[in-house]
């Protein structure tokens, strides 16, 4: 059955999934890490894409940037379909579209200068001029915030991490792309420097008209970027909704968990006991029916025996439960 897509807020979304399925072998078995996701982002929104680690969340970004192919399902850009496209064509379309790494420094080459880094995707775009390269990569270190006379002949190792991000939001801003995926582009910087990276994410979006896919774990940081939230459990959407409702009223009994799991500083606040007794299932043998049944506390019969479907239960608001909360 084919499942319900999460609208953008326009009519016209820049991208387009459509029942999306990633899977790869480890050993002899499969893991299932994206089952049947549709999904749409409106030109200029911030979609924030959460859930625990292992739900498929980084490898639904990566199959988005066609970084690794999916098994079956659409990928619409702009009205090109990415996941038809193959060789140079895929090529040309990569200049808008880019993604920023979760691990700054391990994102750089250790051994290659800050503007050759920055350079880097020019070059492979068939850039002929050196000046012209010179110019834009300049231009864009200044615009996040780094000094280009100075940056520019060091080596990644001379930096902190929060600096090599921002060497990293560089590069992939310097072809001037229309769509970005950040995967955890904060979890693995000191928390002191996460909100000078989330605003300058701010800034590069407000002044380059940029659309990001947001993908994190961190709730918080998620609510303060996102104008709409996509839920991810085991590989399929749970919820989709604006950020402020999800967040006030959500209608998955997962989502629910994930934001009461926000730690409270009060000893005597207790979370509601939402979950079973027992380990996580495994992506390589997923349960049937509804995938967070077996630590679900409202889970029946019905849960076991049939796939809850994405469907809308108020304006722009998608969940996947046969007993949503709301």
């Amino acid at each position: 059955m084919m499942q319900d897509v999460a609208p953008a807020r326009s009519s016209d979304p820049l991208l387009r999934v459509e029942n999306l399925v990633v899977e790869y072998a480890v050993g002899a078995k499969t893991v299932h890490a994206v089952s049947d996701v549709s999904l749409e982002i409106a030109r200029g929104e911030t979609l924030g894409l959460v859930g625990e680690s292992g739900c498929g969340k980084s490898t639904l970004g990566r199959a988005i940037l066609q970084l690794r192919a999916p098994v079956s399902g659409r990928v619409v850009f702009d009205g090109f379909e990415l996941t038809a496209m193959r060789g140079e064509a895929l090529r040309q379309m990569r200049r808008r579209i880019q993604l920023i790494f979760q691990d700054p420094i391990a994102s750089l080459n250790p051994r290659r200068r800050i503007g050759d880094i920055v350079a880097e995707p020019l070059v492979i775009a068939g850039y002929k001029d050196e000046t012209r390269r010179q110019a834009q990569v300049w231009d864009m270190l200044s615009a996040v915030g780094l000094d280009p006379a100075i940056v520019s002949g060091r080596l990644p190792h001379e930096f902190s991490g929060g600096q090599c991000q921002r060497i990293s939001i560089a590069r992939a801003l310097v072809l001037h792309p229309e769509f970005i995926v950040c995967d955890e582009p904060v979890s693995a910087l000191d928390v002191s420097i996460r909100a000078q990276i989330l605003n300058l994410l701010e800034e590069m979006k407000a002044r380059f008209g940029l659309t990001l896919l947001f993908i994190a774990h961190d709730l918080a940081v998620v609510k303060a970027v996102s104008d709409r939230v996509a839920v991810m459990y085991l590989g399929r959407l749970c919820e989709v909704g604006p950020s402020e409702k999800l967040f006030e009223s959500p209608a998955h009994p997962y989502t629910a968990l994930l934001i009461e799991a926000i730690p409270v500083p009060d000893p005597d606040v207790r979370p509601a006991e939402r979950v079973r007794v027992g380990e996580p299932p495994s992506p390589t043998a997923p349960p049937s029916g509804c995938r967070f049944r077996t630590r679900c506390v409202r889970a029946d019969q019905r849960c076991s025996a049939e796939v809850p479907e994405l469907r809308e239960i108020a304006p722009n608001r998608h969940v996947a439960c046969h007993y949503p909360l709301v």
